[in-house]
């Protein structure tokens, strides 16, 4: 009897699923970009999708900067989010063992690359980088790509220095892409940088990132902005999940989002910040040059 009451209870727990065993509740952080509201707005599908998907409590979480997001993933208290390139060379370069890229948003195109747009409001006479000297520039945060990291490099090479004062009479970091733009759409700094896809039309914010965002929110008319400047391609950044997850874990996750446009367009819509082709598989070796670049620039004290 007793043997009969073992062996049962074993069947019953080996009938568990692998993550409803090793995981309690799954976190996700979002990135800066928009106000926090915005951000759980924008994500709360997704959330719902992979509380379903997993069994267990999924809960989204907004830090107020990037770094929020990227301590997040080295200490283990998030389990996934869609990094900046920038981002992920951060953690990469911290602890190449906390997380692992499997997908990265696609273009309507196809493409995975999209640019740091430089922007003046229309009515202030900048029309180019050049008309920026004695300016005031905003960057959006120390740890975005598009927002510091390929401006910072960028700029310098054409014959604009980033440093206060030299070509700019001051440079200011607003704190994320939605703060640049509502910064330069009221006047407060003169010029800045933010992201988006490149494509599609520039009265829309382009076909997806913060410009777009912004327009969808009410924030900007994009008639009022002008474009002043454009980086070359830059990678996309990643969908990373924490390596120490159970493995049946990160494969349902990868599956949910890669599916995520075939299964809700608009929550597709929500999560890549616009329209999207979908999130296709990417690894490692995607973001080498970005991950150096990078460390050239913490070498350099920048």
């Amino acid at each position: 009897m007793k043997l009969t009451l073992i062996a049962s209870l074993l069947g019953a727990v080996m009938a568990i699923p692998a993550a409803a065993q090793e995981i309690t509740e799954f976190n996700i952080g979002v990135l800066g970009g928009e106000n926090a509201q915005d951000r759980m707005t924008s994500n709360e599908c997704m959330r719902a999708y992979a509380e379903e998907e997993l069994g267990v409590p999924v809960k989204l979480f907004t830090p107020a900067d990037y770094d929020g997001v990227i301590q997040g993933l080295l200490g283990g208290t998030l389990d996934m989010a869609w990094l900046g390139a920038s981002g992920y060379a951060k953690a990469y370069l911290t602890d190449p063992e906390a997380v692992e890229p499997v997908l990265v948003k696609t273009n309507l195109d196809g493409s995975s690359t999209y640019f740091s747009i430089g922007f003046a409001r229309a009515d202030s006479g900048i029309t180019s980088m050049e008309d920026m000297e004695g300016k005031v520039l905003g960057f959006g945060d120390p740890n975005s790509t598009s927002g510091y990291l390929i401006p910072a490099v960028e700029m310098p090479k054409a014959g604009f220095s980033v440093e206060p004062g030299q070509y700019f009479s001051d440079v200011k970091f607003t704190g994320g892409h939605e703060q640049t733009i509502v910064a330069v759409n009221n006047g407060d700094i003169d010029g800045g940088v933010t992201w988006a896809d490149g494509q599609g039309d520039w009265e829309d914010g382009y076909n997806s990132g913060a410009l777009r965002k912004a327009v969808d929110s009410g924030i900007v008319d994009m008639n009022d902005l002008v474009e002043i400047w454009r980086s070359k391609p830059i990678p996309e950044g990643p969908v990373v999940l924490r390596k120490a997850l159970p493995q049946d874990v990160k494969d349902k996750m990868t599956a949910l989002v890669a599916g995520l446009l075939e299964k809700d367009q608009e929550c597709a819509y929500g999560v890549a910040a616009g329209e999207t082709a979908g999130f296709a598989p990417v690894g490692h070796d995607a973001y080498e040059t970005i991950i150096e670049v990078r460390k050239a620039q913490e070498a350099a004290g920048s």
